[in-house]
C-alpha cells in the first residue's frame, strides 16, 4: 500500500481474524523494476478462509505468520497497469499485458533461493499474508516487487481459466510429487478446488485407476467428469473395502492428502499399501496425531509434502490454453469487492467451490 500521491483504491484489510474490511486505501507505485497491476480477478483459497477464521497456523504463537493489516489474496491475475523504471526489460511485460505473479516474493539471497529451490525460501513472504514485500490482490491495484516471479497470461484462456493458474500449478506439483506411474491406483482424498485440479492433472497421468474421496455426492459427480475412475462418499461407503478390492487387497500406490481435516490422514495411512507413496499438501486448521509407526516399521511409506507451485506456473498456462485442464464446474461464484461479507460466508461454506472476487 507505498505511494507517492493521494490516489486511492477499495481493498480488503486483514486486521485481525474475523476482522477483515472494505477499505479505501493509498494505491500502490511502481519503484525501480516495479510493476503495479490492475486487478481483473482474485479467488479466495482454503487457506485465506482459515486465516480469516483464525487458525492456529497463522495467528498463533509470538511470531504469527500473518502480520496485519495486510490486503489478503494470492490467486490473483491482472493487467500491466504501470511500469516503474526498468520493469519493462526486468520482467520482459508491457503495459496492457495480461500477467500473474507466482505467489511466493523470493528474498533471491537464501540458500533455498540460489539453489533454485525459491518456493522454500528462508523469508518466505507470500502475497496477501505479510507486507514486508508487498500485499495481496483483493483490491483494484496491487504492486510486483523487483524479484517476484511472473508471467505472461495468452488473450486465449477466459478470466475464469486465468483466475485457476495459481491453484492450477500447486495441483500439478502436488501431483508430480506424486511421481504417477501407468501401473499405479492412485486415491485422492478431497474434492475441493484443489483436489478437483489434481483430479484433472492426474488423470493426464493414465494411472490404472483414478479415485477420488469426498463427503459431497455433487463433487464426486464433477470428479468424475473430470477423469475420475471410482468415486468414494464415506459416508455411505466403505473407503477400505473398495480400495483394497480394486488392488488384491493390498492397498493404493499413491494417496494424495487435500482434505484440509485430520481425517484425511489417518484415513490415507489406512488406505495405502507398503511402500506406498502418500503426498500430504492440505493446510489445517487444527493438529493431526497419528500412529508414527504405520510410517516406519508397519509399511515404510513414502512420505512427501507439496508446497505452492514452484516451475509449475508455465504448464498450468499451457494446458488451460490447449483446454486439458478447465475452471468450469470448479468457478462457482463471483462477488464484488464490496460484497466481501458475502463472499468469504459462500467461500467458507460447502455451497461454493471456488470464489471469485473482482473489483466494479
Amino acid at each position: 500500500m507505498e505511494n507517492t500521491d493521494n490516489a486511492e483504491m477499495t481493498a480488503i484489510v486483514c486486521r485481525a481474524p474475523k476482522d477483515y474490511r472494505v477499505e479505501r486505501v493509498q494505491r500502490p507505485r511502481a519503484g525501480p523494476n516495479e510493476l503495479v497491476i490492475r486487478i481483473a480477478a482474485c479467488g479466495i483459497c482454503a487457506s485465506d478462509c482459515k486465516c480469516w477464521s483464525g487458525a492456529k497456523m497463522f495467528w498463533g504463537g509470538p511470531n504469527p505468520w500473518v502480520k496485519a493489516p495486510v490486503i489478503p489474496g494470492h490467486e490473483f491475475f491482472g493487467y500491466v497497469e504501470e511500469l516503474g523504471d526498468g520493469a519493462a526489460e526486468h520482467f520482459g511485460v508491457q503495459k496492457g499485458d495480461r500477467v500473474i505473479a507466482e505467489q511466493i516474493v523470493p528474498c533471491a539471497k537464501c540458500r533455498y533461493c540460489r539453489s533454485g529451490q525459491y518456493w522454500m525460501c528462508e523469508v518466505h513472504n507470500i502475497f496477501g499474508f505479510q507486507r514486508e514485500v508487498a500485499d495481496g490482490g483483493m483490491a483494484e491495484y496491487m504492486r510486483f516487487p523487483p524479484t517476484a516471479i511472473v508471467h505472461k497470461i495468452p488473450d486465449g484462456i477466459s478470466l475464469e481459466d486465468a483466475a485457476i493458474i495459481e491453484p492450477l500449478a500447486c495441483a500439478i506439483h502436488t501431483v508430480n510429487r506424486g511421481d504417477i506411474q501407468l501401473s499405479d491406483v492412485v486415491v485422492i482424498a478431497g474434492a475441493g478446488p484443489l483436489g478437483l485440479m489434481m483430479v484433472q492433472v492426474a488423470h493426464l497421468k493414465t494411472p490404472k485407476k483414478l479415485v477420488v474421496i469426498d463427503l459431497v455426492d455433487e463433487r464426486l459427480e464433477l470428479a468424475r467428469e473430470y477423469g475420475a475412475d471410482i468415486t468414494i462418499n464415506p459416508k455411505t461407503d466403505n473407503a477400505l473395502e473398495a480400495i483394497r478390492a480394486i488392488t488384491d487387497q493390498y492397498g493404493c500406490d499413491v494417496y494424495i492428502e487435500t482434505t484440509g481435516s485430520p481425517a484425511g490422514v489417518t484415513q490415507g495411512l489406512e488406505l495405502i499399501r507398503k511402500l506406498g507413496r502418500f503426498v500430504e499438501f492440505s493446510v489445517f486448521g487444527s493438529d493431526t496425531t497419528v500412529d508414527w509407526s504405520i510410517i516406519g516399521d508397519r509399511k515404510e511409506l513414502d512420505v512427501r509434502g507439496a508446497h505452492l507451485g514452484p516451475y509449475c506456473y508455465p504448464i498450468a498456462i499451457d494446458l488451460l490454453a490447449r483446454g486439458l485442464v478447465t475452471s468450469k464446474g470448479i468457478v462457482t461464484h463471483g462477488f464484488t469487492l464490496e460484497e466481501w461479507d458475502d463472499a468469504i460466508e459462500v467461500a467458507n461454506s460447502l455451497d461454493s467451490i471456488k470464489v471469485l472476487l473482482r473489483p466494479k
